[in-house]
C-alpha cells in the first residue's frame, strides 16, 4: 500500500512539474500587483552576486525579464531603457534586467545595448518561475530563435529545456510589494519608459 501511495505522489509531482515546464506563453499569468515580490539572489555579468533584498533596502526596483541577446525586440527595449536610464534613476529607482542566459551572454547583451544597469542570470529559471513568467516555446518558435536568430538556447541556458520568460516588467517598492506591472504574452509588447516613469511617480504619490 505504501508503495502505491508513493508511486501516486511521484506521478502527481512529475505531472505538476511537467505542466509548469511545458506551459504555453498564454498560460503564464505573471504575479499581480499588490503581492509581495519573491526575493532572490543571482549572478550578474561579472559573476558577482546580486541580492534583491539588499537592493530594495536602498531603492525601489524596476525588474525586467527579457529573452536573450539574440532577440531584436529585447535589444531595442533594453536600449530604450538605457537611453532614458538617468530619467528613471532620478525617480529613485534601480533597473534590473533578467534572462536565463549565462553571465558571458549577459556581457554580449550589455555590449549590444550599451546597458549600464544590472543584467542577471536566472539559473534554472528559478526567478522566472517565482514570478510566473516562464513558458515553453513551440517547435516553430525554437527554430526561429535557434536557427534564424542564432540563439543557441541549449548552450546559453543552464539546461536543455530551452524555456523562456515572458518579457515582463515589474516595479517593486521598498516594502517589497509589486506596485505596477506590464505583462503580455505577445513578445512585441513591452513596457515603455513613459509608463515606467509614470508608475514610479504614482508610487511616490501613494507613499
Amino acid at each position: 500500500m505504501k508503495k502505491i501511495v508513493l508511486s501516486l505522489i511521484l506521478i502527481m509531482t512529475i505531472g505538476g512539474i511537467k505542466s509548469q515546464t511545458d506551459r504555453d506563453a498564454e498560460d503564464a499569468k505573471g504575479l499581480q500587483t499588490g503581492v509581495t515580490a519573491p526575493l532572490f539572489t543571482a549572478l550578474d555579468a561579472d559573476s558577482s552576486l546580486f541580492s534583491l533584498e539588499d537592493a530594495l533596502a536602498a531603492t525601489p526596483v524596476v525588474l525586467i525579464f527579457y529573452r536573450g541577446f539574440w532577440c531584436p525586440v529585447c535589444n531595442k527595449h533594453l536600449g530604450s531603457i538605457q537611453d532614458s536610464l538617468k530619467m528613471i534613476e532620478e525617480k529613485g529607482a534601480k533597473v534590473i534586467a533578467i534572462s536565463p542566459e549565462k553571465p558571458e551572454y549577459l556581457d554580449k547583451m550589455a555590449k549590444k545595448t550599451g546597458a549600464e544597469f544590472t543584467l542577471l542570470y536566472d539559473e534554472d529559471y528559478q526567478i522566472a518561475e517565482a514570478y510566473h513568467v516562464d513558458f515553453m516555446p513551440t517547435g516553430k518558435q525554437l527554430f526561429t530563435y535557434n536557427v534564424l536568430l542564432h540563439g543557441k538556447l541549449k548552450n546559453s541556458h543552464s539546461d536543455k529545456s530551452q524555456r523562456l520568460p515572458i518579457p515582463a516588467t515589474f516595479i517593486i517598492n521598498q516594502d517589497g510589494k509589486i506596485t505596477w506591472r506590464q505583462f503580455d504574452p505577445d513578445y512585441k509588447n513591452r513596457s515603455s519608459v513613459r509608463e515606467i516613469i509614470t508608475a514610479l511617480l504614482e508610487m511616490q504619490t501613494v507613499n
